[in-house]
């Protein structure tokens, strides 16, 4: 549950490894056995963010 929360961006990492049971980091790990990417930027926001490095 605490996956598919943070993958529909309900939840931060944080809250989400405190659901979990878990540390943030350990959650961030393990995203991947759960096909869900640590980080999903739109197009839009990555574009963004390299305009403000």
């Amino acid at each position: 549950m605490a996956v598919k929360l943070f993958e529909m961006k309900r939840l931060s990492s944080g809250m989400a490894a405190a659901l979990a049971g878990t540390d943030r980091v350990s959650f961030l790990l393990q995203l991947h056995r759960y096909g869900v990417p640590t980080i999903d930027l739109t197009e839009e926001e990555l574009l963004s963010d390299l305009e403000n490095a």
